[in-house]
């Protein structure tokens, strides 16, 4: 295990209960919270960031690089970076993509989960739609 994974995990220890500590790797709570955005209706998938001024969409092998997790003591501070289907109500999206991780980060690994912000990098459009003249495949 190299230095660099060995202070990810150390920063997020949890306190046992006289058993012993819990160490939990920031890229467990990056997935868990990747999976559960990827799961809110509306959400298209993650993004990997902004390629030539056009949103890179990864695929679910690659939900940990849209999510950037920062943990202080008991404490996850999330970013999430998404893509959203055309015609959805954008800041409803949003919120549900908030609920979702906070309960599955929060449920899930014990930490708390007091800040979710979410940054929608671009809009996917429906085949056949103007925007995407390519049919489905």
């Amino acid at each position: 295990m190299s230095v660099d994974t060995e202070e990810k995990i150390a920063e997020n220890t949890l306190e046992g209960n006289g058993a012993g500590a819990v160490k939990i790797a920031s890229d467990v709570v990056a997935t868990i919270a990747g999976l559960a955005a990827a799961d809110v209706a509306g959400i298209a998938g993650m993004s990997g960031g902004v390629v030539g001024g056009i949103a890179e969409m990864l695929g679910r092998k690659n939900m940990t690089k849209g999510v950037k997790v920062e943990i202080v003591e008991t404490e996850a501070v999330i970013d999430i970076y998404t893509i959203v289907e055309y015609g959805t109500a954008i800041a409803k999206v949003a919120e549900e993509v908030q609920k979702a991780v906070k309960n599955a980060v929060e449920s899930m690994t014990g930490l708390t989960c007091p800040t979710v912000n979410v940054h929608i990098q671009g809009v996917t459009f429906p085949a056949g739609h103007p925007n995407n003249p390519k049919p489905e495949e």
